[in-house]
């Protein structure tokens, strides 16, 4: 299935998610590199609500450049399979392997990012069409990545509510998560 195919095929779970989805499309018919950073005006992007094997925390990274505790998630970088990207990202920034709790997307959302000088070059202002993806973790030890994190942590769910500093992620993604992962929670 395309990834136009699972959009389509997806149902929101509400009206932020109704909206987003609906702009996702758009821009996916209109941009042919839609995968692929160079597109300045937006990109798809796959992130990970990682839970650990025993189920009762989730993984947050203390991201340098929103200097903000968040969950685990990149740029397709011209992979369609957003799945895999979701996973090579939780490797990349923590170290874990992980494995699917729910089958296909477990939230969407489209993520505004201000401009900012990354590698000693200027990125404009974008928006990253994300997909995120209900993870298990297969181990507990972890590992930051330096150069995107300073730290990596297990959190209960409100500890991770509380530990990030974005109120916009907080109230409309991590909030919205923490409710959809408590059915796979013990």
């Amino acid at each position: 299935m395309t990834i136009i195919e699972e959009l389509e095929h997806y149902i929101p779970g509400c009206e932020q998610e109704v909206r987003d989805r609906e702009a996702m499309l758009a821009c996916l018919a209109a941009h042919k590199d839609a995968f692929d950073r160079t597109d300045l005006t937006a990109h798809m992007t796959a992130s990970a609500w990682v839970l650990s094997p025993d189920r009762t925390r989730v993984v947050m990274c203390y991201h340098n450049m929103y200097n903000s505790w968040s969950w685990t998630g990149g740029h397709a970088d011209g992979e369609q399979d957003l799945l895999a990207v979701a996973m090579r990202e939780v490797w990349e920034e923590t170290g874990l392997r992980t494995h699917p709790l729910a089958e296909g997307f477990f939230s969407l959302e489209n993520l505004t990012v201000e401009g900012h000088v990354k590698n000693g070059v200027w990125v404009p202002g974008h928006v990253h069409m994300n997909v995120t993806y209900l993870l298990q973790a297969e181990g507990e030890a972890l590992r930051p990545k330096p150069d995107e994190n300073s730290a990596v942590r297990w959190m209960t769910p409100e500890e991770a509510l509380q530990a990030s500093t974005e109120p916009w992620m907080v109230e409309y993604v991590y909030r919205k998560l923490i409710e959809r992962a408590a059915p796979y929670m013990r």
